[in-house]
């Protein structure tokens, strides 16, 4: 296979990868061209590589464009899989939208800026005075009821497998999981059904790369989110290389358009 990566980082365990800036493909057309996939283009850059110029993109086209807006992917989960998403109100950012979220969802609740990762520009609301404050500040709103959890789960997407799932627990007296924001791993067993509501829904969207954030309540697991690109420290601690299955599901895609098992961890 002829690949092109646009992410050094991401693909340092891809066999055979040729780089090139993101900034500078269009000086290097013809390896692009000739290439059979290119991996982890900006954002930016997809609709060209696709549409202009017919190319395959890993991850997906649904893993970029669903991925990229909470409010876009929020909209696909809430029908189909609705039991496993928190509830979730969109609304734009006027007065009697404000006062509907707050006497619908109460307080506390979480809110979201629609594209935000890391845990940055999420927040638990807990007065009126905060939710004003927040709302002042976004012209979209984007919240969600409040689950009583003090960890969630990452499970990791990459072809058409959870290859790997951890549990992320709050720092102490802090809000966010994320890893970036002070939480901490834990590798005690991953419930099964959160690996099969991730895995059917990443294989209905076509998501072949990301992280699912996975809250569990009561024995029902909640989605979050999902990221197309995430953080690799839980799988380091876990030993899973992801580039070698990176290959290995594009080599069994030859032919054909991607789309998004057993986990190291998650079973």
């Amino acid at each position: 296979m002829r690949l092109v990566s646009f992410d050094l980082f991401r693909t340092l365990g891809v066999p055979g990868v040729r780089y090139v800036k993101p900034e500078r493909y269009l000086d290097h057309l013809p390896e692009i061209l000739e290439a059979d996939w290119l991996l982890f283009p900006e954002y930016w850059q997809v609709n060209a590589l696709h549409y202009a110029y017919g190319k395959r993109v890993f991850p997906s086209l649904a893993s970029y464009h669903l991925g990229h807006d909470k409010i876009e992917m929020t909209r696909v989960l809430e029908g189909r899989w609705g039991a496993h998403l928190p509830r979730t109100l969109i609304a734009a950012s006027v007065p009697s939208e404000r006062a509907r979220l707050l006497d619908e969802l109460g307080l506390p609740l979480v809110a979201k800026a629609p594209r935000s990762s890391e845990g940055r520009g999420v927040a638990l609301i807990g007065t009126e005075a905060d939710w004003h404050a927040w709302c002042d500040a976004n012209p979209v709103l984007y919240a969600q009821e409040y689950l009583p959890i003090d960890r969630d789960l990452r499970l990791v997407v990459v072809g058409r497998r959870v290859v790997a799932g951890y549990w992320r627990l709050g720092s102490e007296g802090g809000f966010l999981n994320n890893l970036a924001a002070g939480g901490r791993v834990a590798f005690d067993p991953v419930p099964p059904e959160a690996v099969r509501v991730v895995r059917d829904i990443a294989r209905a969207l076509s998501i072949d790369h990301a992280g699912f954030d996975v809250a569990w309540v009561d024995g029902h697991p909640y989605v979050l989110e999902f990221n197309r690109l995430f953080g690799n420290a839980g799988l380091r601690e876990l030993g899973v290389d992801t580039g070698p299955l990176i290959h290995a599901y594009l080599a069994s895609r030859s032919g054909r358009r991607p789309r998004g098992g057993a986990p190291r961890r998650a079973a």
